[in-house]
């Protein structure tokens, strides 16, 4: 209805720019308005539209917008647009910054009555040019996050809708196990799960046969026991560059003695993630940080595993000399982007092994 810009004096937005981890729904997004509108859907693939000939980038860019123009309505998707957008004053190659500057120039001449809008995925939208953050270019920015256990649900219902599952399968409690699965992590999911099942069947199935009996198609159907197995053998996408344990196998009763230290990380780390409402309710803030020291061998490394494994959370183990980097800025960088995957799969327990290598004491030498 862009009668409703006219009307109101505005111009209508031109561009939006989605923004979150990979696998979160940012292309199906953009097909998903482009239907509902009726549209014409253009894709165009960041790194697809690059060429090493000079001066073909910015052509691929400009028949791209040229078609669009011609099938109006229509929404130009651009996937990955950081590879084709970078910050100029961050790149040395010369196409980058061509690109950059013929995707402004088309983006500021399109016809006010083309209808025409412009979506953009990125995993870093910091990485893009300033330039094309403005008012009148991608002046929309649209959160594409990790969902819910509510989102993660919904999800679910969607990928086993086609599914033959058993009467013991229990979405609500899959979902709320699921923390960090983004939307393709749960497609693999419940695909893994259906895997196991066939295997399980394997023995009754004769592949030398060019029909399956029907009595053994109709056993088929997807157990709880199924998905316990994929969730085991499965991580969240947000976790699987760094240094990850799944949530570890380890429990309070496995650890000997030290029933004092369990007693203080039982309060300060597993009750404000199992009754976060108890603490809202009495305006407790939950502490943030636990300091392990002692000497090696005394169980430091077990006792974060039990917690996390006591919390069903998520456990990301690093080695602080890991972190390091002889490049400037990069040692930041890299614990940004622990904190960055933590927060994505919370809940999360960050265990920071030989602390001492990355915080030392400011005031000493």
């Amino acid at each position: 209805h862009p009668q409703l810009f006219k009307s109101i004096g505005i111009k209508p937005p031109r561009g939006i720019l989605m923004y979150g981890p990979p696998g979160t729904g940012k292309t199906l997004m953009a097909r998903a308005v482009a239907n509902e509108t009726g549209a014409f859907f253009f894709l165009i693939n960041g790194p697809e539209i690059m060429s090493k000939m000079a001066g073909e980038s910015e052509s691929n860019l400009r028949k791209a917008f040229e078609e669009a123009e011609k099938n109006s309505p229509a929404i130009i998707f651009i996937d990955e647009i950081d590879s084709i957008a970078p910050k100029r004053d961050k790149t040395n190659g010369e196409v980058e910054r061509r690109v950059v500057s013929q995707l402004l120039t088309l983006m500021d001449g399109m016809k006010a009555r083309s209808n025409i809008v412009v979506m953009a995925a990125t995993n870093r939208p910091n990485s893009i040019d300033p330039a094309l953050r403005r008012f009148g270019r991608f002046d929309r920015e649209v959160d594409i996050g990790i969902p819910d256990p509510t989102g993660r649900l919904e999800i679910l219902q969607i990928h086993t809708k086609n599914m033959k599952l058993g009467d013991d399968v229990d979405l609500e409690s899959i979902a709320a196990e699921t923390h960090g699965y983004v939307g393709s992590d749960i497609a693999a999911l419940c695909s893994e799960a259906a895997m196991q099942q066939i295997r399980e069947k394997m023995d009754l199935i004769d592949l030398d046969e060019d029909t399956i009996d029907a009595e053994v198609l109709d056993s088929l159907g997807v157990t709880m026991e199924n998905f316990r197995f994929a969730l085991g053998v499965s991580n969240p996408s947000a976790l699987r560059e760094v240094a990850v344990v799944e949530v570890p196998n380890v429990r309070w009763e496995d650890i000997g003695g030290l029933e004092e230290v369990k007693r203080e990380l039982i309060e300060s780390v597993q009750y404000p993630v199992d009754h976060p409402e108890k603490f809202l309710k009495f305006g407790l803030s939950p502490s943030k940080g636990v300091l392990f020291y002692g000497p090696p061998g005394t169980g430091k490394t077990l006792l974060a595993k039990a917690v996390a494994n006591e919390c069903a959370a998520n456990f990301i183990s690093v080695k602080g000399p890991e972190l390091l980097s002889m490049w400037f800025g990069e040692s930041e960088s890299n614990i940004r982007d622990i904190f960055d995957k933590a927060r994505a799969a919370a809940p999360c327990v960050v265990f920071l092994d030989e602390l001492d290598s990355i915080a030392k004491s400011r005031g000493g030498s």
